[in-house]
């Protein structure tokens, strides 16, 4: 374990397990509708990976990059530094996330494809932290729901660092106190 970890809170191995269930999940539920997944760089870049092993049903992908934090908080104000590169009209859309902390960022994205006239919009996280919610925005596809505490790990940054931890940690405190 990495030395800046206070304790893993989701190991390897239910990580495995619940990414395959929701992307067992999502084929059921989108088979025959070909979905396009819009990956939320750079957190996502890991889970959706892993969940895309387990879809088997016909889809394709595509990229965006959002940022709202600086270092442990939601500055509140969302900014696209990538935008897609496909048309989502018509398309069942859904939208693949490291974590649904805050879900203003997630709020703003969904918000902001609706204008473009999808099919319908899904939102697939990781992981769900409601205690911290301040959108009115739910995960419909979510493979763990977790306390308020700092989480790094399988995508997931502080600073971007610890993005390739295998598992999900609980930053300790000094760490992100410190910097």
């Amino acid at each position: 374990m990495n030395q800046d970890i206070e304790r893993v809170l989701i190991s390897e191995e239910e990580i495995e397990a619940a990414v395959a269930r929701v992307g067992q999940q999502i084929s059921a539920d989108f088979r025959g509708k070909d979905p396009i997944f819009v990956g939320v760089l750079k957190g996502c870049f890991i889970f959706m990976a892993d969940l895309m092993r387990h879809v088997d049903i016909h889809c394709s992908m595509d990229f965006m990059a959002v940022s709202s934090y600086a270092g442990t908080s939601s500055t509140g104000a969302v900014k696209i530094n990538k935008d897609l590169g496909q048309d989502i009209e018509g398309r069942h859309v859904i939208i693949v996330e490291d974590i649904l902390d805050s879900g203003v960022t997630l709020s703003y994205l969904k918000n902001y494809l609706m204008v473009r006239h999808p099919a319908s919009i899904t939102i697939a996280t990781l992981m769900d932290k409601p205690a911290r919610r301040k959108a009115d925005v739910y995960a419909d596809y979510s493979c763990f729901e977790v306390p308020d505490a700092f989480v790094v790990g399988y995508g997931l940054d502080y600073n971007e660092r610890y993005r390739n931890l295998p598992y999900i940690g609980v930053l300790k405190p000094e760490i992100y106190t410190s910097i």
